[in-house]
């Protein structure tokens, strides 16, 4: 066995753990398997015995290079109208070791993983998931140790925040989107009509794309069909959905409601508005609360390194 071989056989005793940084990072297992790669790859061109820790090291390179992918991610526009169908990027991958390490994590702690920024998100997926301290996080990040321990704070308070304590008028309104959501995904025409005011607009990204209710209502039959998770959320305050697929946060959709407590339609309110936004720069930028919010501690985090 030459000295390659011999470190082949090294690095494949840290593959498993590699990949579970980069997907619990990158939410995508063929990311994943290529931020694998490019750690090997570095590693076959360094000096691999003048490595004290190589599990240190190689995580490092894996962080690195999520890293680098997530903020390339961010300058992509995702493009998701109630319109449009989702591409997915699971070509060549199986679906099913794409969902037995979706669910190692979990749907609902995975989107809300992918709404916030790059250097917060890996910092606590670093921190809290692996254990690895502030002191290796830091250099990762391009900050203090400080100031990565305050981007883990964060992204640990948008993940395990409390629920918002919803009020009657927010309750309502939670009921009737979610029968409007029900009915896409039952494909019942009739029942989006009757939730939907005549003069509904869907306004994506500020801009009006759909308007009137037999419209809005063949474009969310055509939308549901794609979305794998849908989390109730507030958005901006409103009532609303993060609309998800292989883990990724595709669209935010804001509703606005009649009021429809006066009786005077013989409604509990429909739906006026909805706003979508698209667009991983956009979703992180957005005041966005789960109304059940995963929890990040659901196990214990892996020993580091």
């Amino acid at each position: 066995m030459d000295d390659r071989d011999v470190l082949a056989e090294r690095f494949e005793a840290h593959r498993t753990r590699l990949r579970a940084v980069a997907y619990q990072t990158l939410g995508s297992a063929a990311e994943a398997d290529d931020a694998v790669q490019e750690a090997w790859l570095r590693l076959s061109r360094s000096d691999a015995a003048s490595i004290e820790n190589l599990a240190g090291w190689l995580t490092t390179v894996v962080a690195r290079v999520c890293l680098n992918m997530l903020q390339a991610r961010r300058e992509e526009p995702v493009g998701m109208h109630l319109s449009e169908s989702v591409v997915s990027d699971a070509d060549g991958v199986d679906p099913e070791r794409e969902a037995l390490l979706a669910d190692s994590i979990g749907p609902a702690l995975l989107v809300i993983l992918h709404t916030l920024a790059p250097a917060e998100r890996l910092a606590f997926v670093l921190h809290d998931m692996f254990a690895v301290p502030f002191d290796d996080i830091a250099p990762i990040v391009g900050r203090s140790p400080a100031a990565a321990r305050q981007l883990a704070s964060r992204a640990r308070r948008r993940v395990q925040g409390v629920g918002p304590v919803l009020d009657a008028d927010l309750t309502r309104q939670q009921a009737i989107v979610g029968a409007f959501l029900t009915a896409a995904r039952k494909g019942d025409f009739d029942a989006l009509l009757r939730a939907l005011d005549p003069d509904v607009v869907v306004r994506s990204n500020g801009a009006v794309v759909v308007s009137g209710d037999v419209a809005v209502a063949r474009r969310a039959l055509g939308g549901a069909r794609w979305a794998q998770v849908s989390l109730p959320a507030l958005i901006n305050g409103a009532v609303g959905v993060v609309i998800a697929a292989d883990g990724m946060p595709l669209s935010l959709m804001a509703f606005t409601l009649t009021d429809g407590t006066d009786g005077t339609d013989g409604t509990d309110g429909k739906i006026v508005a909805v706003d979508l936004t698209d667009g991983p720069g956009r979703i992180a930028g957005t005041d966005l609360v789960l109304i059940d919010p995963p929890c990040a501690r659901s196990a214990a985090p892996r020993r580091w390194p």
